[in-house]
């Protein structure tokens, strides 16, 4: 071998090693970087005829497996979701109050029925009418909580929806300016792996929102597919989604004739298609799990006021006095709301006798309530025939003997009468009330499960990625030590190559 072969050779070696020495430095300074992976500088035997005269450094590569990080960023997307439901259910959950403490609606329909048995063994007792007053102004304000807390948090959804597109939208320029870049960088050197770091990323962020799965081609280029087949377009200068704010009333609903606007991509609304990610799970809050809640919750304040007044004592109306009709369907109708403005009949808070002589009188009906007269001014004091009514059937199964309550609505609820219960109702106000709590409580611990399982997925999938992808710092830093032996070997090929190369001179001259 010629000393020019061999100063070559050793110059090459020494350019190699500097390059990985450059590259394990990055990847120990940026190990604990979001999305950083480690970067390989593979070599290339550089050979003339039969004759090696030195390697040549590739580009900086990663190993990444693309099935590990579309799992990845699938779940990413699922715990996402969960969070958000867990969020916005939580306040609902703390509206309910606590059955332990006995301030459930069930248990406040319960303290309703008891007041109305005490009130029974001393009709006239001022002090048992207040009592049983207060009962039912307990029982509404909890209607009125709850429903206000739904209220809120389907407006959280609503501005959730809002500012979940931007963010999206902002991620896809992102993402879209970086495929460019990394074309380019391919088309010139090959490999851009660095910018394929912060794309990955930014698809990791984009996945919290909406879940898409990234099919990546070799020249870098890129196609974002959503769970439910959407193809996300790809434009650093504009939105890829469309929405528009908006406040939400109880009456209010996404949809033909509805007042809340469609999240539109391409002119088309996709509102009802999203899957995965905080995006969809705003939606299906926003129109499915919360418009539910408020209709069940109607239907609670709806059917305890009518089952009151059919038995003569209006003792629950709406701000103006009046109390929906219960038998009508729930869409369009003055129930739509009601558990919002729910509260005791003024009349009866100024007069509490009432409750023991009725407000009005009920014409016998054959599928209804019997017959009732009020007792009349000046009327005995131990008049018990409406709280009997108000005890045997307002709070029973029965609305007369032998004739069955109309059973409280389970579907064609929500403002377009698009939902249903998951429940079947149950024919008492007590057993309907305990069992809206129970049901509307557990989904918040449904999703605290789901987010705890979804975030151990997660986490186990990330720490499977690190191992195979991410920063080793201490394997790092032992391949720094063997690189720097291994510039110190050709650095002294060439020192020794350089003397050989003075001497010969020397000779010479």
């Amino acid at each position: 071998m010629g000393l020019d072969a061999a100063l070559a050779i050793a110059r090459s070696g020494l350019l190699h090693t500097q390059r990985a020495l450059a590259a394990s430095a990055n990847d120990v300074a940026n190990a604990e970087t979001p999305g950083h992976t480690k970067k390989t500088i593979a070599t290339r035997a550089v050979v003339v005829g039969q004759d090696g005269i030195g390697v040549r450094s590739l580009a900086p590569s990663r190993d990444v497996d693309e099935a590990l990080v579309t799992e990845l960023d699938s779940r990413r997307a699922a715990a996402a979701g969960a969070e958000v439901r867990l969020r916005l259910l939580q306040g609902i959950e703390t509206a309910h109050g606590n059955p332990e403490n006995g301030d459930g609606l069930g248990d406040l329909t319960a303290a309703l029925r008891t007041g109305f048995e005490d009130l029974r063994a001393d009709p006239s007792e001022a002090g048992r009418q207040t009592s049983v007053v207060m009962d039912a102004t307990a029982l509404a304000t909890r209607l009125n909580e709850i429903s206000r807390a739904v209220g809120d948090a389907r407006q959280q959804a609503q501005d959730g929806v809002v500012a979940e597109v931007a963010r999206i939208n902002d991620v896809l320029r992102q993402v879209a300016d970086l495929t460019l870049r990394i074309r380019d960088e391919i088309a010139l050197t090959g490999s851009a792996a660095a910018l394929e770091d912060r794309r990955d990323t930014a698809i990791a962020t984009l996945s919290e929102s909406i879940e898409v799965r990234a099919l990546k081609r070799e020249d870098g280029g890129l196609v974002l597919v959503a769970r439910n087949g959407l193809v996300l377009p790809l434009d650093p200068r504009s939105d890829a989604f469309s929405t528009a704010d908006a406040m939400l009333g109880p009456t209010a609903f996404h949809g033909a004739g509805g007042s809340i606007p469609g999240i539109m991509l391409g002119g088309r609304d996709v509102t009802g298609v999203l899957a995965g990610g905080r995006l969809a799970e705003y939606v299906a809050l926003r129109d499915q799990t919360l418009p539910r809640y408020q209709s069940e919750l109607d239907l609670a304040a709806a059917n305890t006021a009518a089952r009151f007044e059919a038995q003569g004592l209006r003792l629950f109306t709406d701000a103006t006095g009046a109390v929906p009709d219960a038998a009508l369907p729930y869409a369009a109708s003055t129930m739509v709301g009601f558990a919002g403005t729910i509260r005791v009949n003024a009349a009866v808070e100024g007069n509490p006798a009432l409750l023991r002589d009725g407000t009005h009188a009920v014409v016998d009906d054959p599928a209804g309530p019997s017959a009732f007269t009020p007792n009349p001014a000046g009327g005995p004091a131990s008049f018990v025939t409406l709280l009997d009514r108000v005890l045997d059937f307002t709070f029973g199964a029965q609305a007369q003997a032998n004739v069955a309550w109309a059973p409280i609505a389970t579907g064609g609820l929500g403002p377009d009468g698009t939902l249903s219960s998951p429940f079947g109702a149950p024919p008492t106000l007590e057993g309907y009330t305990a069992l809206l709590t129970a049901t509307q409580t557990a989904d918040r611990n449904a999703a605290s499960a789901a987010l705890a399982g979804a975030e151990a997925m997660k986490q186990g999938l990330e720490t499977r990625f690190n191992q195979r992808s991410g920063v080793d710092v201490d394997s790092e830093m032992a391949a720094m030590v063997t690189l720097q032996n291994a510039y110190a070997a050709n650095a002294r090929v060439m020192s020794t190559v350089q003397a050989m190369w003075d001497a010969l001179l020397g000779a010479v001259r």
